[in-house]
């Protein structure tokens, strides 16, 4: 794992935004699906691009959980504003995950995607999933993507359906409506989290005018596979925030029982070599060569 010894500072990302956006839309090729990584915070999201990752994503869960608030109950606009500007010097086409846009009235929602994509970022997940564990009406979704995309025309805006992942009755049925009336609205793309059913998946993309994003689920379809049956992005979601959580949780009983080593590098029990201090520190100020 090395990073540069002098990394520069990216002020923003360099290039036309719509060019930008155009270029994070061409990712989008069916059968060849974007993996889309998920960060939450700054070193998370410039060690996935030193990794070698053009195209990264944000996750609620994990943006609000590092700053101690509940996930999907519009409670981080602040902090997810703030968190796409601490990214904009990465090298990189940045998506950000806006839950259900941080407002109901479509007009604030258009504007939070006009401040986003001053920023720089080039694309937003937007859910029709409530706090209260519902789903909101079709319409109002539609709405708030329709104001989205009459503010900002580039934007890629990605819809999501929670119609599975809230387990819903029908959720093929509830799902395709939904789905349907997001691309009526302007939805560039359309997520479809909680299912990777091989049926469902290629009956999503066969009746849904718009790539299809699904969420990767441990045990399920592998990228390669997911390809096969016509998906365009595949997200990690909250997966590797979580999977840190764990991972420090791990190294803290390894130090506990005795058995970590004692330059924390290589410890029994965890394949990939923890990144030194040095390395990490080098994240702040990280330009965009090398790798980590």
């Amino acid at each position: 794992m090395t990073l540069p010894s002098a990394p520069a500072r990216h002020d923003r990302p360099a290039g036309d935004h719509a060019a930008r956006c155009a270029e994070f839309r061409a990712l989008h090729r069916p059968g060849r699906p974007l993996l889309l990584p998920n960060a939450w915070d700054h070193a998370s999201a410039a060690a996935l691009v030193a990794r070698g990752h053009r195209a990264i994503g944000t996750t609620s869960l994990g943006v609000a959980a590092a700053a101690g608030l509940p996930d999907g109950t519009a409670a981080t606009r602040a902090e997810t504003l703030a968190l796409a500007g601490r990214l904009r010097r990465l090298p990189a086409l940045l998506t950000v995950d806006v839950e259900g846009g941080f407002a109901d009235d479509p007009a604030e929602v258009a504007a939070l995607a006009v401040e986003l994509a001053g920023l720089g970022v080039v694309g937003i997940n937007i859910e029709d999933g409530r706090p209260d564990g519902g789903l909101a009406a079709p319409e109002a979704v539609a709405e708030r993507v329709a104001a989205v995309k009459a503010a900002v025309p580039d934007l890629f805006v990605n819809a999501r359906t929670d119609a599975w992942w809230l387990g819903v009755p029908e959720p093929l049925d509830e799902g395709l409506a939904r789905a349907r009336a997001y691309r009526a609205a302007g939805a560039d793309g359309v997520f479809a989290p909680g299912t990777v059913d091989p049926d469902t998946v290629r009956t999503l993309v066969a009746e849904v005018d718009a790539p299809l994003n699904v969420l990767y689920l441990p045990g399920g379809p592998g990228v390669a596979e997911l390809g096969r049956l016509g998906v365009a992005r595949v997200s990690t979601g909250s997966l590797l925030f979580r999977a840190a959580l764990g991972g420090a949780l791990s190294a803290l009983e390894e130090v506990r029982a005795g058995a970590a080593d004692t330059d924390g590098a290589g410890a029994p029990g965890r394949p990939t070599e923890l990144p030194s201090y040095a390395q990490v520190q080098g994240l702040v100020e990280w330009g965009g060569e090398g790798e980590l």
